[in-house]
């Protein structure tokens, strides 16, 4: 039965240039003996990120956008739901956009100011979404998820500016 062999027994075999390569001696030594896992059985480092998402809030907030997006199309077509529309468009897309000012930030004072208008942002969108809520435009179902992730990103940005005011003292 022929033995399998690990990528570690493998010489290493580079590019030098001008058509000719150039073949190494195994990298992690192909005398020691290692456990008898397959590489197709061990977890690489895209498997591991995976089970350990890593938070992202400028990804959430895109995503928060996206969903405030399809909330407004899916508004009815009344004078109300269109002012409405409106405000929750404005409100609710700019916590993205003015995130990307808070990295971008010149100083710890403008930093927080800038943490500050997106969390006013967000306060706004709160008070449209509860306001779409009560009056019935959607069903229950459709706005009670993207106000709850409201209410986590308020929180996120309210955590975010005490942090840093404290730093900054």
């Amino acid at each position: 039965m022929k033995r399998k062999t690990s990528n570690a027994e493998w010489p290493t075999i580079r590019w030098i240039g001008d058509g000719r390569v150039k073949e190494d001696a195994p990298e992690y030594g192909a005398a020691r003996k290692t456990d008898s896992t397959s590489n197709a059985q061990r977890p690489t480092s895209n498997v591991q990120r995976k089970r350990n998402l890593r938070f992202d809030l400028e990804e959430r907030l895109l995503e928060f956008s996206a969903r405030i997006i399809r909330l407004v199309d899916a508004l009815p077509n009344t004078r109300a739901a269109n002012h409405v529309a409106g405000q929750l468009l404005r409100s609710g897309t700019s916590p993205y956009g003015h995130h990307g000012e808070v990295e971008a930030a010149e100083s710890r004072k403008d930093f927080v100011h800038k943490l500050k208008v997106c969390l006013k942002e967000l306060k706004e969108t709160k008070r449209w979404l509860r306001l779409v809520q009560k009056s019935e435009m959607l069903p229950e179902k459709s706005v009670a998820p993207i106000l709850a992730e409201n209410e986590e990103l308020i929180r996120i940005f309210f955590t975010s500016i005490r942090t840093a005011e404290q730093n900054s003292k």
